[in-house]
């Protein structure tokens, strides 16, 4: 027996329509030096089929792909409509990149037109001359400097069209999206994502079990749009109806301060250190108002307790952690409590990476490949698998990340069995100390809920009698002291005394990846090179 139902395919232009028309009024706010630029999803979603009929007439076909390198603007928004709706794929560059990577990407993906920010056209310009794919680089601003060759102006190419420009009807299942990992091992890996995984992707954002974004709510959007899709957040405010605010370049603890004030946001989306430098601003701010965020979205990394509990106590902000990576599009656990948990219990789930959201199976193996019990003790490795997480890297072999049709992720933890995360390292960053493990994460979430500790990060480095033993590598606030005894009774009061670092270092900075992680390999060079002052304790 066959269903009588529509089999209508699920597409990026169908979530725009639905935005247009239904959510035509709902606005797009870019932040700039002067206030902010506003312009409602119709506007939007108008200028997107001018864009899109502008780049046909260029030459763009099905399948072409259309980079971006950009910030988090109006824009930019406007490329993530007509590019994918258009049948064309759109390939968000990473701004952040070493111009060696950036070449690689654009290389690889074989980009034939970049769109860029005029501030970001000096950075476009020192790997011009390596791209010899790309046919085409337009301009959005002024930019004379003719560092880039022949260049399009954006407003020029766009508005020579008339908006009207029909969608095409699309194989659900064709690409739409690439984005690359952020390289933090050797080459990034392209990841490919289809309509119908976004679609999907995108209503899994609109339950309440996982961040329930609505027509309610007006996001601040700081994670960048190159960084899987702003988490998917574009997509899901047409989706939803949910109102988007833009912050471009203005990504400082007191801009978004400033933002948050005036600007009154329901929710925002970034990464911890991200919130770190806010709530440094927000302290020295006697006009800070966070009273209209019913809550936070954290991902990227670890999220310390010391900060969940600074913002619920302090401003009355729930702060939720995310979990997901470039290959799960990324939404994968959200670390939400149960129904019924006791308000004094709740920060226990919310320092979990995540519950396991709907439409996603989760497993932890052992190194064999056993499949290890759900029992919130058993360590192992967390594979994925689910509609919106990545089979296969674009144009790479890469078997040994995929495992029977599950994505090994690389994370390290336990499962239990209400299907919440407890993530203890990655594989490449665990510390095994005479045959056990220690947990850099905790170790670095313990150690910022010191009052004198701004950042911390932990990594191995070599040891004769353990094998492996941890360093500390800490960012005192400013105005502060303290000394490694200090931090190491500090922790003794709250780690197993076996992990108790022996090694300390204190630096001004701790080196981010493109993506605003911590960047660990950094550390482990510079160790190895003899460049940290490493104070040894008995």
């Amino acid at each position: 027996m066959q269903s009588t139902m529509q089999d209508a395919p699920l597409l990026i232009s169908g979530i725009i329509r639905h935005g247009e028309y239904i959510h035509a009024d709902k606005r797009i706010l870019t932040v700039t030096p002067e206030g902010f630029d506003v312009a409602t999803f119709y506007q939007v979603s108008k200028r997107a089929e001018q864009l899109a009929a502008a780049l046909v007439r260029l030459g763009v076909g099905p399948g072409d792909r259309v980079a971006t390198f950009m910030w988090n603007n109006q824009t930019h928004m406007e490329a993530y409509i007509a590019v994918p709706c258009m049948g064309a794929v759109l390939h968000t560059l990473n701004i952040r990149l070493f111009p060696e990577q950036l070449a690689y990407i654009i290389n690889h993906a074989e980009d034939q037109v970049i769109i860029v920010d005029s501030s970001l056209v000096p950075l476009l310009a020192k790997v011009r001359d390596q791209i010899p794919t790309v046919k085409h680089i337009i301009v959005h601003g002024h930019d004379d400097s003719g560092v880039l060759g022949e260049t399009i102006d954006y407003e020029t190419f766009l508005t020579a069209q008339k908006p009207g420009f029909e969608w095409p009807e699309l194989d659900e299942r064709s690409a739409a999206i690439m984005c690359y990992t952020s390289g933090t091992t050797g080459n990034p890996k392209g990841v490919v994502y289809s309509h119908r995984s976004t679609w999907l992707h995108s209503m899994a954002s609109t339950t309440a079990n996982s961040i329930g974004l609505s027509e309610s709510d007006r996001c601040l959007l700081i994670v960048p749009m190159f960084h899987v899709n702003a988490w998917g957040a574009a997509y899901t405010a047409f989706f939803a109806g949910m109102e988007l605010i833009m912050p471009q370049m203005f990504l400082q603890g007191e801009p978004i301060v400033k933002m948050i004030r005036e600007l009154r946001p329901t929710i925002s989306l970034g990464v911890p250190t991200i919130w770190n430098d806010v709530l440094r601003a927000a302290e020295n701010d006697p006009e800070c108002d966070f009273s209209s965020l019913r809550g936070l979205l954290a991902g990227g990394s670890a999220v310390p307790r010391v900060m969940i509990e600074t913002f619920r106590d302090r401003y009355g902000v729930k702060m939720v952690q995310g979990w997901g990576m470039t290959e799960t599009s990324p939404l994968a656990a959200v670390s939400i409590p149960p129904a019924g948990t006791p308000a004094d219990q709740e920060i226990d789930y919310r320092v979990k990476a995540g519950r396991v959201v709907a439409g996603i199976e989760m497993r932890i193996t052992a190194d064999d490949g056993t499949v290890l019990p759900r029992d919130g003790k058993s360590v192992g490795e967390f594979e994925i698998r689910g509609p919106w997480i990545t089979g296969s890297y674009f144009g790479v072999d890469d078997p040994e990340r995929f495992r029977d049709g599950w994505l090994r992720t690389g994370d390290i933890g336990t499962l239990d069995g209400l299907g919440f995360m407890v993530i203890s390292d990655r594989t490449k960053d665990v510390i095994k100390s005479g045959g056990e493990w220690i947990s850099s994460v905790e170790l670095e979430t313990t150690m910022m809920a010191h009052p004198a500790v701004f950042e911390s990060a932990v990594i191995a480095v070599p040891d004769e009698r353990w094998q492996e033993r941890p360093l500390c590598c800490v960012v005192l606030r400013p105005g502060t002291t303290a000394t490694a005894e200090e931090l190491r009774d500090f922790l003794a009061q709250r780690v197993a005394k076996w992990w108790l670092p022996e090694r300390w270092c204190f630096i001004d900075a701790i080196p981010k990846t493109s993506v605003g992680k911590f960047d660990k390999k950094v550390l482990r060079a510079q160790y190895h090179d003899g460049a940290l002052n490493v104070v040894v304790l008995e």
